[in-house]
């Protein structure tokens, strides 16, 4: 339980740190940009780029992981996205975030943090897959269904661009495409720049995580919404678990591989389902108030999973 504890703690704690300091400075919001900033463009891309760089080539090409792992998350979000659709009789855009919101996991900031903390470096190039990937679908899931639902009047032309715009010119993608590049051509890069790298890549987690913290705090809980009833168990227990049982299934996969898919699956809603349900204007309050809840509420689940996976109750293959 103590290596547990080892595993958790630094990684909540840096979330928790991040919401008091927020609570007791009462900082504005925007205080929180350059932060940001450093995390999307200077950080993250800098820990993708190191480790996928130093990655052989074969295992960036696992097409039946990457597609296992999006056809389970693409049936979480259906599968929330049409209750709230059939069942609660939703429109379409609050339907998208609610689908968003179970099947977007905080994949960005908590993904490789603690990821690479449980499994070590061997876990950042499923990580980096996963997120890009994910987000590829993401980034097309949300536009598409707005523009199905009316609630958007333009172009389908318009509609691609965007799409393409959000795919190629974010920030981490093109990280993992150049570290990709690199790792085929088999490129070093020089020593200073390697050692800036390094500085980046060091400073990538704890800054997402305390970021996360002061994010929370800027968004306090006002009412628990009726549909974390299904989003949130959606979210935390159900994602995680098909996802195991789909790659068990599919093939015998590296157990780090497996287990990272399983972890980032089992992670809170992702803060980016908050900025789109602003971009859209629906279910902002809702939005926040998941990503606040499902955070708490992993610390127990993420918990629970890594002593399952670190005692060997959980093994690497279902079907061996």
């Amino acid at each position: 339980m103590s290596d547990i504890a080892a595993l958790v703690l630094p990684l909540f704690g840096l979330i928790f740190l991040g919401y008091l300091i927020a609570r007791i400075t009462k900082q504005p919001e925007q205080a929180m940009g350059w932060l940001n900033t450093f995390i999307i463009y200077a950080a993250l891309p800098a820990l993708f780029f190191k480790l996928l760089s130093t990655t052989p080539v074969e295992k960036l090409a696992s097409w039946d992981f990457i597609l296992s792992n999006l056809s389970v998350t693409f049936v979480i979000f259906l599968l929330v996205f049409f209750t709230g659709l059939l069942v609660l009789r939703e429109k379409i855009p609050p339907a998208t975030i609610q689908g968003l919101a179970a099947a977007y996991g905080n994949i960005g900031y908590m993904g490789p943090a603690i990821a690479i903390l449980a499994f070590g470096e061997k876990a950042a190039v499923p990580v980096a897959l996963i997120f890009c990937f994910e987000n590829v679908m993401h980034f097309v899931i949300a536009p598409t269904c707005m523009a199905i639902s009316g609630e958007e009047k333009r172009k389908i032309s318009d509609l691609i661009k965007e799409i393409a715009k959000r795919v190629f010119f974010h920030p981490f993608i093109i990280a993992t495409i150049i570290g990709v590049g690199a790792a085929f051509i088999e490129f070093s890069p020089p020593k200073p720049i390697a050692a800036l790298i390094q500085y980046l890549a060091q400073a990538a987690a704890p800054c997402a995580l305390f970021a996360m913290g002061v994010s929370l705090a800027l968004r306090p809980l006002k009412r628990v919404p009726p549909e974390l009833g299904y989003i949130v168990p959606a979210n935390l227990v159900i994602h995680p678990l098909l996802m195991y049982v789909v790659l068990s299934w599919v093939g015998n996969f590296d157990p780090i591989w497996l287990y990272t898919a399983v972890l980032l699956a089992a992670l809170p809603t992702a803060t980016n389902v908050y900025v789109l349900a602003q971009q859209y204007g629906v279910w902002i309050e809702r939005a926040s108030a998941t990503i606040l809840i499902s955070t708490v509420s992993s610390i127990v689940t993420v918990s629970g999973l890594l002593y399952a996976v670190t005692t060997g109750m959980l093994p690497p293959d279902l079907f061996p």
